[in-house]
């Protein structure tokens, strides 16, 4: 494993990436978090808001038992309260192949909010399958799976302060690697 980010660098971005939102919202906010690797993330963006805030969650699924996305997403948990004229900030752990988010932004633009936004600390670019929004970038990465700072593999490392990569040796084979990791396998979302 190797540090790709440092707690203190993530700590400093996230609280630039509040302020601008509260910019954006200074009468206040509602935050979704994409459950699992979100949490974190949502924690300390929440706490960063100098404004009001309510907070949601949902959880999705495109992955299944396979190891990467099947393109097709899964709602395993709604949100529950309303978002009907409220302004809106999904917040993901990390966007790739953008699946995923343009099924929450289209789910999510239906119920009709006030506004609706997305903050991500990761995004990976290079992976992208469909130009999605993005509001709030904390860090661009290269194409590496990464864990910490609730990004996991096969659910561990969650609580690393840190985004570390995560190396696997050839030896091991990645294809194993992946069938332990499960739904969570790289490319993450």
């Amino acid at each position: 494993m190797r540090v790709l980010i440092s707690s203190h660098d993530i700590q400093l971005r996230v609280r630039e990436m509040a302020a601008h939102i509260h910019r954006d919202h200074p009468e206040g906010v509602h935050l979704i978090a994409v459950l699992k690797g979100a949490f974190v993330f949502l924690s300390d963006l929440a706490r960063a808001l100098p404004g009001p805030c309510s907070i949601d969650f949902m959880a999705v699924s495109s992955y299944g038992t396979r190891s990467s996305s099947s393109g097709q997403v899964q709602l395993l948990k709604d949100l529950d309260t309303g978002i009907e004229g409220r302004p809106v900030v999904i917040v993901e752990d990390i966007i790739d192949t953008g699946l995923t988010l343009t099924y929450l932004q289209d789910l999510l633009r239906a119920r009709s909010p006030g506004s609706l936004r997305t903050a991500c600390l990761l995004s990976k670019p290079s992976r992208r399958k469909v130009d999605v929004a993005l509001d709030y970038v904390g860090f661009t990465i290269d194409d590496t799976f990464v864990v910490g700072y609730g990004l996991d593999a096969a659910e561990q490392y969650r609580n690393l302060p840190h985004i570390a990569t995560l190396d696997v040796p050839d030896g091991g084979g990645l294809a194993s690697r992946r069938t332990m990791i499960g739904d969570r396998a790289s490319p993450h979302r």
